[in-house]
Formats: C-alpha cells, structure tokens, sequence
C-alpha cells in the first residue's frame, strides 16, 4: 500500500484528532488532509458519537463528544470530561481574558506571555502567602497543567515564553468570560472589605 493513499491519509487524520487538537501551523499536511477529507471524517466520527470541529480561521481542529437525541441511546463516554481545579479554571479563564484585551488592541494575531506575566495577574486571585517561592511553585504547577490541556505552548529556545493558543477561544466563549469577569469583579470588591 502506497503512504498518500486517501485511506492512509484518513487514518492518519483520525488518529490525530483521536489524540487531541490538530493545529495547521504544527502538522500543516495533516491539516491539508483533513480539509480535503472532511465529510469522510465526519462521518467515521459520527459513527463514535463524535462531532468534528473545525475553525478554519484559527487553524485548529478537534472532537467533542456529540449530544445524543431524546431517540437514540446514550453512548459511553469516548471523550474524558476533564475536572479542573479552581486555580487551573481560574488560569484558563485569565488567558482568555487576556486574548481578549489583546485582540481588541489589533497587531499581531500571537499572544506570547511570560512566566513573570502569568504570576502576576495570578497573583492577584490566589490566598496571600508568606511564602513566595511556594507561591510562584504552585502557580508553575498550575501554568504546566494548561501547558497539557494545550492551551500554553512553550517557545522552543526561550525559557519561560508560552504562546496562547488561540483554541482557548473555542473553550472559554464570550459570553462565559463576561460572566467570570463580573464575578471577579465581585470577589475582588470582598477582598478589599476584607482587607481594610
């Protein structure tokens, strides 16, 4: 069997997108297969219980378990809901926020934050500690759990520099972040009454 035949092609892009998030700047062949592959790979996903998502714009790809319909059964679950902890949920939700504001400023379509940036605005939301190091250790332990949900990459050659993968958008939508912020809004307001 020849290496680009079509079922090559498509079992490469299915076990890809198996294992997680397919970005077109990371595996642009992959990418080219899935665009010319789609409805076939819909279709093999949909056999699963799987919807496949696509943001041309962005470039990424994905699959999410599909809701089932009041007359089909329920399948098992393929794809693992993942529970985050409230300081991880929280990053994600910084980040988001941070895409945000950067998008609204124009310029480069690459966010690239340091290490220093994301403990700082973290800094903010997490329980005072007399201990610094312990602090920034827990936050780095946080910033490499978004590093494995895909939603930091770290820069190859610089150390401490992550790009925001833009995915995030896809995860933490508009109308969610709002939300959050407002409720941030508020707990900051409780701590300033807290503190004086």
């Amino acid at each position: 069997m020849e290496t680009n035949s079509p079922t090559t092609s498509l079992s490469a892009v299915l076990v890809s997108l198996y294992r997680g998030v397919l970005y077109q700047d990371q595996k642009p062949e992959l990418w080219q297969a899935l665009l010319k592959l789609e409805n076939r790979v819909r279709d093999h996903a949909a056999q699963l219980g799987l919807e496949l998502l696509v943001d041309a714009a962005e470039g990424h790809a994905y699959l999410r378990q599909r809701a089932s319909s009041e007359d089909e059964p329920e399948l098992p679950r393929l794809v693992q809901r993942r529970q985050l902890g409230y300081a991880v949920s929280l990053l994600i939700a910084l980040l988001r926020k941070k895409l945000a504001e950067h998008d609204a400023g124009g310029g480069d379509s690459r966010l690239i934050l340091s290490r220093e940036q994301i403990v700082d605005f973290m800094r903010v939301f997490v329980a005072d500690s007399s201990n610094e190091a312990k602090l920034v250790d827990r936050i780095d332990t946080d910033i490499n759990r978004v590093v494995e949900l895909g939603f930091l990459r770290p820069l190859r050659g610089q150390d401490n520099q992550y790009e925001l993968r833009r995915i995030i958008k896809t995860f933490v939508d508009a109308q969610w972040l709002s939300e959050l912020t407002q409720r941030l809004d508020e707990y900051r307001v409780h701590l300033d009454e807290d503190h004086g």
